[in-house]
């Protein structure tokens, strides 16, 4: 069976991996981010892709245009398009906060908002959130505005489970550890990760078709080093 499948922030990473796994098994893919173009240049005939901005609110119409035009109903929202800042918090502006939750958090609310109501009772969000925002796990300088909103988004979750229990869908987040990404790259030069996109794309993938029949409401910590 087919899917319908929107993922946010797939020019690169982990969101590239995850549209062309979902193409290859079958799946219909909208396909969200700021930079259209590489998912674009690929030939396939379920990838939809058109470059959208979180922070603009009329690119969310053009989504909503677009599934009920074409789909009629989404099967998963897959919230993986985020914003990272490394910078000591006594220069971080207001701007700079602002920015990084307008992507992180708002975006993801805005995104989810929109999608609902085309969602089915055993429809899944998935958000992707990190273990920066963690309540007690390892904290790094530099990181106060990307954490906290990783941290906001999976309290929002926990709340949106609890809002939609009765009707569906399902709403899960997955808490990443380090991943070798361009994002990762840089904000952390030279830093080496343990796990590379595609590997994390495919357990999100397997997640994302068959994790809502066990979770609802629940961060699942993914991430093999400690911290």
């Amino acid at each position: 069976m087919s899917k319908n499948i929107i993922i946010t922030g797939t020019s690169r990473g982990i969101g590239f991996e995850l549209v062309h796994l979902f193409a290859n098994q079958g799946h219909n893919v909208l396909a969200l981010s700021r930079n259209a173009k590489p998912v674009s240049n690929l030939q396939f005939d379920n990838i939809t892709s058109f470059s959208f901005d979180l922070c603009n609110e009329n690119d969310y119409k053009k989504v909503e245009k677009f599934i009920k035009e074409e789909w009629k109903q989404v099967d998963v929202l897959i919230n993986n398009a985020g914003a990272l800042l490394n910078k000591p918090f006594a220069e971080t502006s207001f701007q700079d906060f602002t920015k990084i939750y307008e992507t992180n958090v708002f975006g993801v609310s805005e995104m989810t908002r929109t999608v609902l109501p085309y969602m089915k009772s055993d429809s899944h969000v998935i958000t992707i959130s990190s273990m920066g925002g963690i309540q007690g796990s390892v904290k790094f300088p530099g990181l106060a505005a990307y954490s906290s909103s990783k941290g906001a988004v999976i309290t929002l979750t926990e709340l949106l489970a609890e809002e939609y229990k009765e009707t569906g869908p399902q709403f899960n987040v997955l808490a990443l550890g380090a991943v070798q990404t361009e994002m990762l790259a840089e904000a952390f030069p030279g830093y080496e990760a343990p796990t590379s996109a595609l590997e994390m794309a495919k357990y999100i993938q397997n997640f994302a078709l068959t994790g809502n029949k066990y979770y609802n409401g629940k961060v699942l910590q993914v991430s093999n080093s400690t911290p």
